[in-house]
């Protein structure tokens, strides 16, 4: 299961609000690299495939690759504004090691890819 905050649900919808194609959603998933061996991938897409699971968070719809499942299985993502700035904070149960800027990871049965250039 995966869980979005209020805020960060909140924002994201905004965010959805102003794309032009219709029926877009929100993606979450994985890719080989960065400093600790896997990478967040996360935006906005208009295309499912069968290779997708499909869930209603905080009333967006969100579509993971069944391969990713494994990896994000837990996930906390939020939005957490700080002065003139703010961001979207992930928070991975199943990472045991993360890169200094939080947007890569490992997990206890997979090292990944880590990439030679830093975050």
């Amino acid at each position: 299961m995966i869980t979005i905050s209020e805020t960060a649900a909140g924002q994201l919808k905004s965010m959805l609000a102003e794309q032009e194609v219709p029926n877009m959603f929100l993606r979450l998933g994985v890719t080989p690299g960065g400093c600790s061996g896997f990478s967040y991938a996360m935006g906005f897409d208009d295309n499912e495939t069968d290779q997708d699971v499909y869930m209603d968070i905080e009333g967006l719809k969100v579509v993971v690759s069944k391969d990713d499942i494994r990896y994000l299985d837990g996930l906390e993502i939020d939005f957490e504004e700080s002065g003139m700035t703010g961001g979207f904070t992930i928070n991975n149960p199943n990472a045991t090691a993360t890169c200094g800027c939080g947007s890569s990871f490992r997990t206890k049965e997979d090292a990944g890819q880590p990439s030679a250039e830093p975050c």
